[in-house]
């Protein structure tokens, strides 16, 4: 059965043109879809009324300039149509994501992931490494609840709700602009019509205790692994990125200093040169 596409665009102030494809049954998953060549696959994080825009605008049109760049709208996220039966969760946004490759035909990916998204990369490379061919992650997600973490789990929906949750990613607060939490806030409104923001956010933190990353496992992880973190990350203690790179065998770190949770954003040129230039070297 073939879904009917939304009447939707994405903001001009985030300047990517909008895909859709059906990667299940049900299921319509909405992303953007920059460059050329190697692809690298972009996993956005969790915080309210995020979507892909929203966490990679600053990013994709830059690092298009070397590889193809795919970012998606995770289930339960954005403008992505969700089947009825679906039960999120770590593994299923994995499976989701592996939908998306096998829709588009792609067989090896790199994944760049923040926070949510950095979670689900290292559980893809346990559940499916051989689509794997390196990981770019910052801020993991997965770590034990903080004060910080445990506001995230009960967000407040309104525009000061979302302006709160957008300054705690971030050490410079001009750049949580009226635009910007205006836009995250229409988002947010979507997932709760849809009451889908207390299903993720629950699936979320279950599986925080309930499916924790195997350190193992990781241990024998046998990939190209970038760390980057922000040191004034108040959502995930750059103590996570510590204990990840004692970790995985090939794993290097960047740590950006003066820098929140949203390290691709707060620092974009920056962290836009680091990721390209690992990437590149590793091609």
């Amino acid at each position: 059965m073939t879904i009917e596409i939304p009447n939707y665009t994405t903001d001009e102030f985030f300047g990517l043109e909008d895909k859709w494809i059906e990667t299940a049954e049900g299921e319509l998953t909405h992303y953007h879809d920059l460059g050329e060549g190697t692809p690298i696959l972009f996993l956005h994080g969790s915080g309210t009324g995020v979507t892909a825009a929203a966490n990679w605008w600053l990013n994709l049109p830059q690092l298009s300039e070397h590889g193809r760049c795919i970012a998606i709208d995770s289930i339960g996220y954005g403008q992505t149509i969700a089947a009825d039966d679906v039960e999120y969760g770590i593994k299923e946004w994995v499976r989701h994501a592996v939908r998306v490759l096998d829709a588009l035909g792609i067989e090896k990916t790199w994944i760049v992931g923040n926070s949510l998204g950095g979670w689900l990369a290292f559980q893809f490379a346990l559940d499916y490494p051989e689509r794997l061919l390196g990981i770019v992650s910052m801020g993991t997600g997965g770590a034990k609840l903080t004060k910080a973490l445990k506001g995230h789990s009960n967000p407040n929906l309104s525009e000061e709700g979302i302006r709160e949750t957008l300054e705690l990613f971030v050490v410079n607060k001009d750049l949580v602009t009226d635009d910007l939490v205006k836009l995250r806030y229409q988002s947010a409104l979507n997932d709760t019509a849809s009451d889908r923001l207390k299903e993720v956010v629950a699936a979320r933190d279950r599986d925080r205790t309930e499916l924790p990353l195997d350190f193992e496992r990781l241990a024998k992880l046998d990939i190209p692994v970038l760390l980057i973190h922000g040191m004034q990350d108040h959502v995930i203690p750059v103590s996570r990125t510590w204990e990840i790179l004692n970790t995985i065998p090939h794993a290097d770190a960047h740590v950006f200093s003066q820098c929140g949770h949203w390290s691709q954003v707060e620092r974009a040129d920056e962290f836009n040169e680091v990721v390209s230039s690992y990437i590149s070297r590793r091609i």
